[in-house]
């Protein structure tokens, strides 16, 4: 069986919601600096591009979880890959996500994170699948709402192919 890639969000789309949406946050942290948490592997386009384009100062770390282990669904239990490097005690965390699905795995993680003291705690998503979700997570930026496709590029992918993609497409098996 192959794929075909069909064009979602052109590289266009991406960069100038990106751009918004960096704006919005450098208003909303000014005068302070905005720890993001990267969400490993996915949310690492995502996370720079976002970086590049915020005014105020930041600093990062990131983590690695997973709720899939080696299914393409989630199975709810959720996992620590790679933990933080840095304490957040104190701090205004911003966790930089590729996409929430069913919102498991995010509604875990921001737990997780919330039991460790930061002054604040905020969620950004490049994607966000509403209508999947299960369990409800607080999503303060988002760059786009999607339709329940099963999508790939920037930095998502589909059997570890496609991250490299500048756009976002929806997979269709042939």
């Amino acid at each position: 069986m192959s794929e075909t890639i069909r064009t979602l969000l052109s590289e266009e789309e991406v960069d100038q919601r990106i751009a918004e949406i960096a704006a919005q946050i450098s208003e909303d942290y000014e005068g302070r600096q905005v720890h993001l948490i990267c969400v490993l592997k996915g949310g690492i386009f995502f996370t720079c591009e976002l970086a590049k384009r915020l005014s105020v100062p930041v600093s990062m770390d990131f983590m690695s979880v997973s709720s899939y282990g080696a299914a393409t669904k989630s199975s709810g239990v959720v996992k620590i890959v790679k933990d933080l490097d840095e304490e957040i005690e104190g701090k205004d965390v911003l966790v930089v996500e590729d996409i929430i699905d069913s919102g498991r795995t995010l509604s875990y993680l921001l737990e997780y994170l919330r039991n460790r003291g930061p002054k604040s705690l905020r969620l950004c998503t490049l994607l966000d699948k509403p209508e999947r979700r299960v369990v409800e997570v607080d999503v303060h930026y988002t760059c786009f709402q999607i339709p329940d496709e099963f999508v790939v590029g920037y930095g998502l992918d589909y059997a570890q192919k496609y991250r490299n993609l500048p756009y976002i497409g929806i997979v269709e098996l042939d």
